[in-house]
């Protein structure tokens, strides 16, 4: 069936610009944009009305609880989840328990997620056995099964020789390496970023130089082996000056940033509530503000929801002993939105930073608004109010800081190769 979307606002990534047209849509590709009516249109029309339409997101850095902990998040739930969000492609992580270091781990949980999911799941897989950082794993093997990038999550690999021969041997494969930049041995343990702020409440805390530190010796590391490299999270102003020389200087490096860092800060969690308790931590409003500068600028390439389920009895503990993490793929939109009704950043900015560019690091072919693309498409109207109950979430674990809180943007349908999956 030929679809085409008529009436609607699109967002060009690509191109970086927003204009009044119409797309069409065929055997779940996009077969036409164009700028105002579609002439003589045969198929199924379907009206916009004037909001906005979007190539889908696509999410780099998904926890779904399974295999171990399917409690807290199913590929169902967190597929739905996706939909409602506008998400159109999971990327999840392999921090699951076993952790999914063997390509018979791998197919398992593929095979689940194209069971369970309405929406496109893509794995990631661990860079060494169990994230214990001693021994890497089969990383030919893996890419053989699926896996679209290595990361060890949150665990960092202490040993540089064996960080260094992982990194070797993904380039050696054109494997993409995703890290998170943090020196270990001064963030462990931390519950927030110091300053005189942590101290008044008792937090333990680390300095913003922990993660500077870490992606100086992660960028030493690439500009060794030439390896291609992610840094999952770059949260300080402190740390962006190191990233953008190592651009400069011609090194396959990206970064990304979690909604929740771009939205919000230190001062959240002055009433100790754990939903508010991320890794890393929350930041100042200084590095709040740097860190959206710099996702409209371009030097941070990457805004993901960094969708982390925790459930009820990991969440309800004092705040410096509470798991850490947050939901974030229906909310990762109007979080987003915030930015944008703040002036801060456009909506082309915005897409460009959570669908194309995740897209274009991956080698996917989605993310784009052209004939050719896959017509994983997200309509929705920025302007919708409406207040965030964690209730109403799609996802098992409900662990949202933005429980209670007035937010504006709705995703009114989701369509995923041309089949609509979600439709509010």
């Amino acid at each position: 069936m030929t679809l085409h979307f008529i009436n609607a606002a699109l967002i060009d990534p690509d191109s970086q610009t927003e204009f009044a047209g119409s797309v069409s849509v065929e055997d779940g590709q996009i077969s036409a944009v164009v700028q105002g009516g579609i002439a003589n249109p045969k198929g199924q029309i379907i009206d916009c009305g004037g909001k906005y339409l979007a190539p889908g997101i696509v999410d780099l850095g998904v926890k779904v609880c399974e295999p171990g902990e399917r409690h807290k998040e199913s590929y169902r739930s967190a597929g739905m989840a996706a939909a409602r969000g506008g998400v159109t492609t999971m990327i999840t992580r392999p921090d699951t328990d076993p952790a999914i270091d063997s390509p018979e781990t791998l197919e398992f949980v593929t095979r689940r997620a194209n069971e369970a999911a309405p929406v496109h799941v893509m794995p990631m897989a661990a860079l060494t056995k169990n994230r214990a950082g001693r021994e890497m794993t089969e990383i030919g093997f893996l890419m053989d099964a699926g896996a679209v990038a290595f990361t060890d999550c949150d665990h960092v690999v202490t040993d540089t020789k064996v960080f260094s021969r992982a990194l070797t041997y993904a380039r050696s494969l054109g494997a993409l390496v995703i890290a998170h930049p943090q020196e270990p041995i001064l963030s462990k343990g931390a519950a927030a970023t110091s300053g005189k702020f942590a101290s008044l409440r008792g937090l333990p805390a680390v300095s913003p130089m922990a993660e500077r530190m870490g992606l100086d010796r992660d960028i030493a590391l690439i500009e060794m082996t030439g390896a291609k490299y992610h840094a999952d999270q770059i949260t300080t102003a402190r740390a962006l000056p190191a990233l953008q020389r190592a651009k400069a200087n011609g090194l396959d490096i990206t970064a990304g940033i979690g909604i929740h860092h771009l939205t919000l800060n230190a001062l959240d969690v002055a009433n100790y509530r754990t939903f508010f308790k991320l890794k890393p931590p929350l930041r100042d409003e200084e590095d709040r503000l740097a860190m959206v500068e710099a996702v409209a600028s371009g030097l941070i390439d990457i805004v993901c929801s960094m969708h982390t389920p925790q459930d009820e009895e990991s969440k309800r503990l004092p705040f410096e002993e509470a798991a850490s993490g947050a939901v974030g793929l229906e909310t990762l939109l109007p979080a987003a939105l915030r930015l944008w009704h703040a002036e801060m950043i456009t909506l082309p900015e915005l897409w460009r930073a959570m669908s194309l560019n995740p897209a274009q690091r991956l080698g996917l072919p989605s993310g784009r608004l052209e004939a050719g693309a896959p017509a994983d498409l997200v309509l929705f109207d920025p302007n919708a109010p409406f207040v965030m109950d964690r209730a109403t979430l799609a996802s098992k674990s409900r662990n949202t800081p933005f429980d209670g809180v007035r937010m504006q943007g709705k995703v009114l349908a989701t369509y995923v190769a041309g089949a609509c999956v979600y439709e509010n």
